[in-house]
């Protein structure tokens, strides 16, 4: 089984050693530095540098192989699933892309691909264990709260990021959407920030982003959801300020005759600030919240994950619960247990119980623990 890896960052690395172990990989990347870290951190992995954003070249790029990961920054990422499944490959994607996957539903059924996309921790896991769910009880409310933080805390940002920047002041910059009592509700990203008390993590500061996704059109039927991202708390007053002033805008202005996107500056000056070194210790948090009747009785369900740093493998807990979970979708379509035709959000792989029950012995496999809590609500 041959298996293309479109992408060799932090999550990009993780996924191609992971699948390494049992299948045939190779993985593409512009970045020579990134390729070389990969083939010193697992030889048996095959490396090609390729231009990911030629998108015309993916029909040849991709020749000879079964199934692909897209893993590339969000803002090419639509093309190039688009240019995957034109290719007439299978592919598991998580670059995460502002644009709706499911426009490529149609196209998916016409090529006979299978696409699971927004396959990583939120939306991903999440997603997988809402829709898990929804089979099993009627859902009131879903709330989603997760993320990744260093372990050391260090002024201003007290943050670093395991991707782009620029995929970061893309969640804080476009407007959230959360369901409330049946209607889509749309709010400024960073608002109704809250302070959080978590076990291991300690207090935390909670803000709305545009989480949800695909599980607005998909999920429409349950009236109360929401995503919340977590950071420590003051994250959101540095962030609001900067935004305020303008960094975050798309617009070009003029610079000493030089015509500049504030926020492409924005992110060449944030990506050493935040870049996650290679070996720094950090964790991710995620706690899902599910309410509704079971079986006549009104229910409450919580799942709590929460993950390190593995020194043994010197892998990120973000590369491990974002990169894990996509592997393990891998699987699903290369054990042939998850094969229908189209675009699929995790969610609607969740209502497989024999996709579900994989994904979260796969992950448990991997030290990577789905703590669950049922309490009569």
């Amino acid at each position: 089984m041959q298996i293309a890896i479109l992408g060799a960052g932090m999550v990009g690395r993780a996924i191609a050693i992971d699948l390494s172990a049992k299948y045939q990989v190779t993985s593409f990347d512009i970045s020579e530095q990134s390729l070389k870290l990969l083939s010193q951190k697992k030889s048996s992995v095959k490396t090609k540098q390729a231009d990911l954003a030629d998108f015309e070249q993916y029909k040849s790029l991709l020749e000879g192989f079964d199934i692909v990961v897209c893993a590339v920054p969000g803002f090419m990422g639509y093309k190039a699933l688009k240019a995957i499944i034109e290719a007439g490959k299978n592919v598991v994607d998580i670059s995460f892309f502002p644009e709706n996957a499911l426009e490529l539903d149609a196209l998916a059924k016409e090529k006979r691909v299978t696409a699971i996309v927004d396959c990583g921790v939120a939306p991903g896991l999440s997603n997988l264990i809402l829709g898990f769910y929804d089979t099993q009880m009627k859902i009131d409310r879903f709330e989603c709260m997760v993320g990744g933080l260093p372990k050391k805390r260090e002024k201003p940002f007290e943050y670093k990021a395991p991707f782009s920047p620029i995929d970061v002041l893309e969640e804080y910059s476009r407007p959230a959407r959360y369901v409330e009592n049946g209607h889509i509700v749309t709010k400024p990203a960073l608002s109704d920030a809250e302070l959080i008390d978590f076990e291991k993590a300690g207090t935390l500061e909670s803000f709305n982003t545009d989480g949800l996704r695909s599980i607005l059109f998909t999920m429409g039927h349950i009236p109360n959801m929401k995503e919340k991202t977590l950071r420590y708390p003051g994250h959101i007053e540095l962030i609001a300020a900067l935004q305020k002033a303008g960094f975050f805008n798309t617009d070009e202005i003029k610079v000493k005759d030089k015509m500049v996107r504030p926020i492409d500056l924005t992110s060449a000056l944030l990506f050493d600030q935040w870049k996650l070194q290679e070996e720094e210790a950090e964790f991710t948090i995620m706690k899902i919240i599910l309410e509704g009747n079971m079986n006549g009785t009104q229910q409450k369900i919580e799942y709590d994950i929460y993950d390190e740093y593995d020194a043994a493998s010197k892998t990120s807990s973000m590369s491990r619960t974002t990169g894990y979970t996509c592997t393990a979708a891998v699987n699903l379509i290369t054990l042939n247990l998850f094969s229908e035709k189209g675009v699929f959000p995790p969610e609607l792989v969740g209502k497989n119980k024999i996709c579900f029950d994989f994904i979260l012995s796969y992950l448990e496999e991997r030290k990577i623990s789905c703590h669950k809590k049922t309490s009569t609500a």
